[in-house]
């Protein structure tokens, strides 16, 4: 039996100590839209969840004021775990662009990997992979 959805989606957690920044690239460079603020006390003293959409998924930014560890940064196939994310859009030049502008570091301009299908990969304030796919 597999997994029995209720939404055709999936909510993506991402966990920081650099609530500003990263709230001011999701919200604001890509425009998702905010939704709500949410305190986190089970999770620890001053951890708060900011919820923007992103399409019908949910993107949860935890922002808590330590954090003990933090995944090694580099392309895709330097670690093992979650390295990325992948957004399908109509504009792809135009994020990579808007990115760009803000100082956002691109780490992976517009590459065709295939026939008809282009990506580029940006760089989250906190380091993490974020993907731009196209299909033409």
């Amino acid at each position: 039996m597999g997994v029995a959805l209720l939404k055709q989606s999936i909510d993506l957690g991402i966990v920081t100590a650099n609530g500003e920044g990263m709230l001011h690239f999701y919200r604001d460079v890509l425009g998702f839209k905010y939704l709500r603020e949410l305190p986190m006390p089970g999770i620890g003293a001053g951890v708060v969840m900011h919820q923007m959409l992103c399409g019908d998924s949910v993107i949860k930014l935890v922002v808590a004021p330590q954090l003990p560890t933090k995944a090694p940064p580099g392309p895709i196939a330097a670690a093992s775990g979650y390295r990325y994310w992948t957004m399908t859009v109509s504009n792809l030049d135009e994020m990579v662009a808007a990115c760009a502008s803000a100082g956002i570091t691109v780490a992976l301009p517009r590459t065709e990997v295939r026939p008809g299908v282009s990506v580029a990969i940006v760089l989250d304030p906190d380091g993490n992979l974020v993907e731009f796919l196209t299909v033409s």
